[in-house]
């Protein structure tokens, strides 16, 4: 069954009704052609699993009687990537919707001292919205109950001063550290550099922060692999431990 989302305030758990309006309505109404009496799962993207019958469809939205519903509960196993901003989009484009398929928690936009895109806030503004669309469907394909959250582009020195999480890991090309950290049932903040990798400055000051330098091996990784390798790394950990966890 396919999986649909809609903001916690068009559900009403009380009354078993919901509704969905803007572009989720326009790709099950328009795009999957989906109708009166068809059963569809929703989620407002924070653990609300529902489903749902559709009852109405409007021009603008639709009213959907809820059948039955559940909370599931967030993974303890949390991944967060701040990446560079590249120079070419789509690039940056293709590490969100790999990164969300696997699994990650949080995205962190980052502008170190190599970052060549540099945008004015009306540009940065759009291209948020249009990351949180491509965020959408890659979560609605993996089905996925909790949305990435996707915040506004960081400096360097920014991100580093973040606080709240068990790891701390800046992947570095010119480091022999094994990436031997085990990040099940951890909140786990990764720095990817982008186009030229970090500064030895960053690095250090990376360090002074309480970031623990690893490499992913003798190959050098596009910044947008990286990133995605970052949230592979972690998956992997958790299907092959004894956790079993699954994001």
């Amino acid at each position: 069954m396919e999986l649909f989302y809609t903001s916690r305030e068009n559900i009403t758990l009380d009354s078993a009704r919901l509704v969905i309006d803007g572009d989720e309505f326009h790709h099950l109404v328009h795009v999957l052609r989906k109708k009166t009496g068809d059963q569809i799962l929703v989620t407002d993207g924070n653990g609300l699993r529902c489903e749902v019958r559709i009852l109405d469809v409007g021009k603008k939205s639709l009213d959907g009687e809820i059948l039955d519903y559940a909370v599931v509960d967030r993974p303890e196993t949390g991944v967060t990537v701040a990446l560079s901003l590249l120079k070419a989009p789509q690039r940056f484009e293709l590490f969100l919707e790999k990164a969300t398929e696997l699994g990650v928690s949080t995205i962190i936009p980052m502008i170190t001292a190599r970052t060549v895109s540099q945008s004015t806030s009306e540009r940065v503004q759009g291209r948020l919205n249009r990351w949180r669309t491509i965020l959408l469907s890659a979560a609605r394909q993996s089905k996925r109950l909790y949305l990435p959250q996707l915040g506004e582009p960081l400096s360097f020195r920014q991100v580093t001063a973040l606080q709240g999480y068990d790891l701390k890991l800046i992947p570095y090309e010119v480091s022999e550290e094994a990436p031997g950290v085990h990040c099940a049932g951890k909140n786990s903040l990764f720095l990817i550099g982008g186009e030229g990798g970090f500064t030895a400055k960053e690095v250090e000051e990376a360090r002074q922060a309480g970031f623990m330098e690893i490499s992913f091996g003798k190959t050098i990784l596009r910044a947008e692999t990286a990133g995605i390798f970052a949230v592979a790394f972690v998956r992997a950990q958790l299907l092959c431990g004894e956790s079993r966890e699954w994001f």
